[in-house]
């Protein structure tokens, strides 16, 4: 007798099965992050000027990346010489989509160092990475890459930091200077010798302008050592800066650095546009004055005859003329006294 109970229970399950898979299709289905970012160009090889297509797939969805052509690198080694090797005013800037891809239109240009060349793809905001893709720019002069540290490779031991502070002169427009600090181990097999280290500041999106900076010493295998770089600021420079750190084309570390608004620059201009108009008024009243004073005629006054002849002094009298006593009243006082 129980066995009709058993029908209401399979229909509701072919029901629930049935609407479960009508919402399949509405769930967008992305696919799984790959586990390194990876970058393509659509053609390996374009004259100057040109234009190439630079995609990517496995990148943090929402990071900022830059892409640039540069030349003497290569995929396994990096860009040796950092972004100076690199077109960077011809780069493009790219955001990851969702799925943790991206595509972007790149110029073929003439990077500022001979080939090989790659498209140099880093991160700039919500990821770190840096890919490079081989390429070669058509016409371009080729050149063996520069052999630089050898079997040597430096890492970052610890957290980099900056050290120092800014004076009263950086509130008037100073360049802001700080000191950027960090330990470096060699991981390879051959010491590390007078290290060549670019430093870059980079400000907002734009690309970092990287300046050379060599460490005097020596890095031996399985060693490490305290890095200490003058880092310093255009004049004026005010808001959210990044300072990055790099070594045979690879990024060793990056720190941001909030700088202050200069606010005693502010404060002379403001000064400025108060003291110069308050001056100009005080000269232009000043000279109104001296104007007013040559047009005006000179009023005469009056001075009452000597009535006791030359040499002696006329005595003003107090009253006024209509109020003086008249003869009539003085002769009539003298006969009644």
């Amino acid at each position: 007798m129980r066995r009709p109970a058993a029908r209401p229970r399979t229909a509701l399950a072919a029901l629930l099965t049935a609407l479960a898979l009508a919402l399949l299709p509405a769930v967008p289905a992305y696919p799984a992050a790959a586990a390194d970012p990876t970058v393509a160009v659509s053609l390996n090889q374009a004259p100057k000027g040109g234009e190439i297509t630079v995609s990517g797939t496995g990148w943090k969805a929402g990071a900022l990346l830059m892409v640039l052509l540069c030349g003497q690198g290569t995929p396994e080694r990096g860009v040796v010489g950092g972004t100076n090797s690199c077109a960077n005013t011809d780069g493009r800037a790219a955001t990851v989509d969702p799925r943790g891809a991206f595509s972007v239109k790149l110029p073929v240009v003439a990077p500022p160092k001979p080939c090989p060349c790659v498209v140099h793809v880093a991160g700039v905001t919500g990821q770190q990475d840096v890919v490079d893709a081989a390429f070669t720019v058509g016409g371009h002069p080729d050149a063996p890459l520069p052999d630089t540290a050898g079997d040597g490779r430096l890492a970052v031991l610890t957290a980099a930091r900056l050290e120092g502070s800014s004076g009263v002169l950086t509130w008037f427009g100073a360049p802001p200077r700080r000191t950027l600090v960090l330990t470096v181990g060699n991981l390879g097999t051959a010491p590390v010798r007078d290290p060549v280290f670019l430093v870059g500041t980079a400000h907002g999106v734009l690309a970092p302008q990287d300046e050379e900076h060599q460490w005097r010493g020596t890095v031996a295998p399985g060693q490490k050592a305290r890095i200490e770089l003058d880092v310093e600021l255009s004049a004026g420079a005010h808001g959210d800066y990044r300072v990055s750190v790099s070594h045979g084309g690879k990024l060793l570390a990056e720190q941001p650095w909030k700088v202050g608004r200069p606010w005693g620059v502010v404060l002379f201009w403001v000064l400025l546009a108060v003291v110069v108009p308050a001056a100009l008024f005080r000269i232009g009243m000043v000279l109104v004055d001296r104007a007013g004073g040559r047009n005006r005629d000179p009023v005469p006054v009056p001075v009452p005859a000597d009535a006791d002849g030359p040499g002696t002094t006329a005595v003003l009298p107090w009253f006024l003329p209509d109020s003086a006593p008249s003869e009539n009243s003085q002769t009539t006082r003298k006969g009644h006294s």
